[in-house]
């Protein structure tokens, strides 16, 4: 509809997947090559080093300001995420990491929606995946130095408790779901998450400047109005799923640390 409304040959061209594969701006032709999609994920990972390295970096007793900020929002991943899941003793042993993939995926998640970035870090498959990777060796590590390789495998695979026969259907299911499905399935989460919301957004606020500005079919301005409103709604629940995306990736890695470290799990 909004193709034959056009004028002058210009039509509306609705999002796709190349949005996320911008041209390189540098390093063009080596394997350095940054584009913008990068570009947000370098950006946002110094905003926050540089928000702890301020906040912490002569740290009060009774914390003010940046500082202030910097302990509530780490006391939130403290408490909420490692301790709940973890105990205090391991969740302080995996607080570093916690905090680091909380922090970095919500920053990064959150650029979907700043003014002259409007791109999520996370909406491409390499940083979720490497993310999924790291969380992955972590809770496998974890999980052989507390058990031993043979026993890990062994708690794993063979789940006590569980008569014999139906090993042949759980076993094969249970190396699935704890070597194969778990990083998968952290990267396609994230990511799909990530490249729908963006989407969405992009064809709200796009269509919304064409029947505004592009073109000049009264009838269609109304209907340009009504969908630069539901951009913003649909930005404010991006921004709850931008959280959320960034928790439930945080808490499944402590899930599976947790799980790796105990037998009985």
């Amino acid at each position: 509809m909004l193709a034959s409304s056009s004028e002058g040959g210009s039509a509306y061209h609705p999002p796709s997947v190349a949005e996320f594969f911008p041209d390189v701006i540098l390093f063009a032709g080596t394997p350095f090559a940054i584009d913008r999609v990068m570009l947000v994920r370098l950006l946002m990972t110094v905003v926050v080093a540089v928000f702890f390295l301020v906040a912490m970096r002569s740290p009060k007793l009774v914390p003010r300001g940046v500082q202030n900020a910097a302990e509530y929002f780490l006391d939130f991943v403290r408490k909420h995420i490692a301790e709940d899941i973890l105990g205090r003793e391991q969740g302080k042993r995996f607080l570093p990491l916690l905090t680091t993939l909380f922090f970095l995926i919500f920053a990064c998640n959150v650029s979907g929606i700043i003014p002259l970035l409007n791109m999520p870090g996370t909406a491409r498959v390499g940083l979720p995946m490497v993310l999924a990777v790291v969380t992955y060796i972590v809770f496998n590590y974890a999980g052989i130095k507390a058990q031993g390789f043979g026993p890990y495998l062994k708690n794993n695979l063979f789940p006590p408790g569980v008569p014999k026969p139906v090993y042949i259907l759980l076993t094969p299911v249970e190396l699935l779901s704890t070597f194969v499905i778990r990083p998968v399935t952290l990267t396609f989460r994230l990511l799909g998450n990530m490249m729908s919301g963006h989407l969405v957004l992009v064809l709200f606020f796009g269509a919304s400047w064409y029947m505004l500005f592009q073109i000049s079919d009264l009838w269609l301005k109304p209907v340009g109005v009504l969908s630069l409103a539901m951009g913003f709604v649909f930005t404010l629940f991006e921004m709850l799923v931008q959280f959320l995306q960034a928790y439930i990736f945080t808490l499944l890695a402590a899930v599976y640390i947790d799980g790796a470290l105990h037998a009985e799990h």
